[in-house]
């Protein structure tokens, strides 16, 4: 497999792990050409599933990130607004599955600063694309072997304060993130998140749908949207001496794609229908901290020189009291019911990141929010 962000040894542990679970397996990947979408369906394709990958519907046809495995798997070009596209691939899949097929739904607009800009779009993606999705499966009779819809850790916000006696703190009386912890969305996109999960829970109980809803927390790695937090202090740093950033105090719980993918197929394959599961690294991080930490690790192995400066600006803040001040998870629940845990390091998964946007510049330099005169294109973090 070439452009893979798996490592032999991880390839390997891979398939210890997932190979009995998923070779000749129907999967459906919505968002397949996406971020994660991609590294899901490049694992997926390794363990030697029946890959379907839904893309959405564009006038070129492009691959942009899974089109090293064009002959690996059947692509399906549709999109999540448009129910008669979806009718015909879940007609095609109930037709031509031979078991009940997994549907990992990753498909969405993604981009917190971005639902501000296009909170229709937001919200048709990510919400209504979800309800057409289970409505077809539904009208069609596909009979699942599980849903997995891609929740997000922006839903649950900030600690309002009425409710605070519900979450759950450690010793120092720093905020942690499980399954039952209560939600707080602060941005367009988190909201459309939160009604995508709710969305999976009604068809599960109305029409026994087998959905289980996953929240990452805070995935980062190759591939992903420069204008991702990750991203654009990668692509500052190897261009320019000023890095701009928004706020610099809120906490972040960082996990590698890999990991995230690691538990999208944990949750799929054990996960008990109806439930939420929540993973990450497990640990937090300031936006300080982490720009510092991917500043060294650049500078260390040789991305760029000494010297890069940290600046913050008004333009990079979210509007107004959107701000999530700090997001980490707790995921013993995950962990206790499938042996789950993370692998990669912040170090590790740093420095791959760094190594893969300074070999793919054609595939972010028309794509930033940053200018070369150092003034930021749009509003975000």
């Amino acid at each position: 497999m070439t452009d893979t962000t798996w490592t032999d040894t991880s390839l390997d542990e891979l398939r210890q792990e997932f190979g009995d679970l998923y070779e000749g397996r129907t999967c459906l990947v919505t968002g397949a050409d996406g971020f994660m979408g991609s590294h899901l369906t490049d694992a997926l394709v390794e363990l030697g599933a029946d890959v379907h990958a839904f893309v959405r519907a564009t006038s070129s046809g492009a691959l942009n990130n899974i089109g090293h495995l064009r002959n690996q798997l059947k692509v399906h070009f549709a999109d999540l607004t448009d129910k008669t596209s979806i009718d015909y691939l879940v007609r095609e899949l109930k037709d031509t599955a031979r078991d009940k097929p997994y549907v990992f739904h990753l498909g969405a607009q993604a981009h917190v600063g971005e639902s501000w800009h296009r909170p229709y779009e937001t919200v048709m993606a990510n919400t209504i694309g979800t309800l057409n999705l289970l409505q077809s499966i539904v009208d069609w009779g596909l009979e699942l072997e599980k849903f997995d819809t891609a929740g997000t850790s922006e839903e649950y916000g900030n600690v309002r304060e009425s409710v605070a006696d519900q979450h759950d703190f450690d010793a120092d009386g720093g905020l942690i993130l499980h399954e039952r912890s209560p939600i707080n969305p602060k941005s367009i996109y988190a909201t459309a998140k939160v009604a995508a999960d709710f969305l999976t829970m009604n068809y599960h109980d109305a029409y026994g749908v087998p959905g289980v809803v996953t929240r990452m927390f805070n995935n980062y790695g190759p591939r992903q949207n420069p204008r991702y937090v990750t991203g654009t202090i990668i692509t500052q740093a190897l261009t320019r001496q000023e890095i701009e950033l928004g706020q610099l105090d809120p906490l972040r719980d960082f996990c590698f794609c890999t990991d995230g993918v690691r538990g999208h197929l944990m949750v799929a394959a054990k996960g008990t229908p109806g439930d939420v599961y929540v993973y990450g690294q497990g640990e937090n991080i300031s936006m300080a901290d982490w720009v510092a930490l991917i500043i060294r690790v650049g500078e260390e192995n040789g991305f760029w020189p000494a010297g890069r400066e940290v600046v913050t600006t008004q333009a990079r803040f979210r509007p107004g009291a959107s701000e999530v001040m700090a997001l980490r998870v707790g995921h013993e629940k995950l962990t206790r019911e499938t042996g789950w845990m993370p692998k990669v390091s912040w170090e590790e998964g740093v420095l791959q990141t760094i190594r893969w946007y300074a070999e793919h510049k054609e595939s972010w330099l028309g794509r930033v929010d940053w200018l070369p005169t150092g003034r930021p294109a749009v509003l975000d973090k």
